[in-house]
């Protein structure tokens, strides 16, 4: 084959070749000034599975400025694609018994519409898990979504999440209380088998 009709990437599933385009690479990276109007400006959909009630449109703006948006108990990260801003993922501190002993991580990410269903959310995911494992002594990371919401129960299974369970009427949202699904990694969970592309946290 002429090398250059070539194609970029190959995968072998059962023995067949399967060929796919070049995959843009996706990080996690702090916050920079220049993020924040898109962020802050991104689209809220009443109807989406992930809304609460509209949000302040000068949010991550107003939390950069405290702390860029990074502190010990609550942070949030920017999910690039080639370094340019497509979503962001956090997480916050949960207790499930005394502070001291019974601390986790619970995380959540949002894309902006455009950038779903690519595999990106699965990929970042991974990354802040790694993250998280590698710069705190925490050994328990959670998740929650939406019993409806089954892009992300895959996404969160794809990342090396185990499902723990489904809590009732854990949360109101579109006017009806609303069950989740939960979702944990623990520090020496065997790693997700990487079949996304190779992603890296800056």
């Amino acid at each position: 084959m002429d090398p250059a009709k070539a194609p970029a990437a190959s995968s072998v599933y059962g023995g067949v070749a399967r060929y796919r385009r070049p995959v843009p690479r996706v990080t996690l990276r702090p916050f920079r000034a220049d993020d924040l109007a898109v962020l802050d400006s991104s689209p809220q959909d009443a109807d989406g599975l992930a809304f609460f009630g509209f949000r302040a449109t000068n949010g991550f703006t107003r939390r950069y400025a405290e702390n860029g948006l990074l502190s010990v108990d609550h942070g949030n990260l920017v999910v690039a694609l080639d370094d340019a801003p497509v979503g962001d993922i956090g997480w916050f501190a949960v207790h499930n018994g005394p502070p001291a002993v019974a601390r986790a991580l619970n995380i959540g990410i949002e894309l902006l519409p455009e950038h779903r269903g690519h595999g990106y959310g699965t990929i970042a995911q991974r990354l802040i898990a790694d993250h998280l494992f590698s710069t705190t002594t925490i050994e328990r990371l959670e998740a929650s979504t939406d019993i409806d919401n089954i892009a992300e129960q895959h996404a969160l299974a794809n990342a090396g999440f185990t499902r723990e369970g489904r809590l009732r009427h854990a949360w109101f949202r579109a006017g009806a209380w609303r069950d989740t699904i939960l979702y944990s990694r623990l520090r020496n969970d065997p790693a997700p088998a990487r079949t996304m592309p190779t992603a890296t946290a800056d």
